[in-house]
């Protein structure tokens, strides 16, 4: 199959790291043009060296440039801060380029509401309606025929799967739900802070960002759609003393009673034609060790008769499934390729 040329904004974060690591063993994606301000006029095998021996690794990065970039690619990568990514999807959409945005800038709908948590006014509005939530097992189709994908946030995809079953069905109330999620800590980014340092992180457990995270407002957007209903929930971040994973835990209230055995039943269809989704037995529940640098989301439920509530746990790599496979699994849609192209991924276990 003939090679699609792609380029990526941005290749010295996390996230940046990882869809090179995964670009460079894609069948069809061929990574083009990485670009660094910092590190422009080396190869990419120099700042990564577990790239020695691939193309990508000979790949040299260059200063972002719209002109060079749509002429050398046909869809780019855009890994850059919230603020920054609105300006480049402007300008490379305008020069005719398939654009997946892994920041934050087109995952709102609404400019307001984006203003209102990212203390930022929009400087392209008239590009969000153009933008599609780059959730594959939610809105493939309309992924296939966008220009502008904006790729999901990492807590956002593990609460929306692992609640999107009970909500389309109506088994839980679309009130009280809470989200208690944990991450590692590449979450943060790559950049160097305090909080983030080896000996901060290490033999600790912390909560942060409680009723103020960002991504609330992408999560009750897409739950709401789900539900057929305004949704407001509770959603409570905290940092594990791992590198990468989540863990969200959400705590719900069922509208009748059932089983475990029913709820499963009920995921398991929702999610038949959905591999990456693995709704675990009754009585499993999920592990990031088990989907460490992977697509998998597993999911684990449990019945609580006593209270009412359906818990639900789930488990994504938040660097792979909750940014950069998920990036590339858009990409392969809008490329019209499947969406499992190059992302046939085993956990990286100890």
């Amino acid at each position: 199959m003939e090679t699609i040329p792609v380029g990526l904004v941005g290749v010295t974060g996390y996230t940046g790291m990882e869809l090179a690591r995964i670009l460079a063993v894609h069948p069809v994606l061929r990574l083009t043009r990485a670009t660094s301000r910092t590190e422009a006029g080396k190869p990419l095998a120099a700042i990564y060296p577990f790239l020695q021996g691939f193309m990508a690794g000979d790949v040299l990065m260059t200063e972002p440039d719209a002109a060079d970039l749509a002429k050398a690619c046909k869809l780019v990568f855009l890994a850059v801060p919230h603020g920054a990514a609105m300006d480049y999807a402007a300008e490379l959409l305008a020069a005719g380029l398939a654009v997946v945005d892994l920041s934050a800038d087109f995952r709102l709908a609404d400019k307001e509401v984006y203003a209102a948590w990212y203390g930022l006014d929009h400087r392209h509005p008239e590009l969000l309606p153009q933008a599609v939530y780059g959730l594959p097992e939610l809105y493939g189709p309309a992924i296939r025929q966008a220009r502008l994908v904006a790729n999901p946030g990492c807590y956002p995809t593990s609460v929306i799967l692992g609640l999107a079953p009970a909500l389309a069905a109506g088994l839980v109330e679309t009130d009280g739900i809470v989200a208690d999620s944990k991450s590692g800590a590449s979450g943060a980014g790559r950049k160097a802070a305090v909080p983030t340092l080896f000996c901060e992180v290490h033999d600790t457990f912390r909560a942060y960002g409680l009723g103020k995270h960002r991504h609330t407002p992408e999560i009750e957007q897409e739950v709401s759609k789900l539900a057929g209903a305004d949704v407001t929930l509770s959603f409570n971040p905290h940092l594990l003393p791992i590198d990468r994973g989540i863990l969200s835990t959400i705590y719900t209230r069922l509208t009748r009673q059932a089983t475990v055995e029913e709820v499963h039943a009920l995921y398991k269809k929702h999610y038949a034609d959905k591999p990456w989704v693995r709704v675990l037995p009754p009585g499993k529940l999920p592990e990031t060790r088990y989907v460490r640098g992977t697509m998998f989301c597993d999911i684990g439920l449990v019945v609580d008769a006593r209270t009412g509530r359906l818990i639900v746990v789930s488990a994504i790599d938040n660097l792979c499934r909750g940014a950069s496979g998920q990036a590339v699994a858009c990409a392969n849609l809008m490329s019209g390729l499947p969406v499992d192209t190059g992302l046939h991924l085993a956990p990286m276990m100890p």
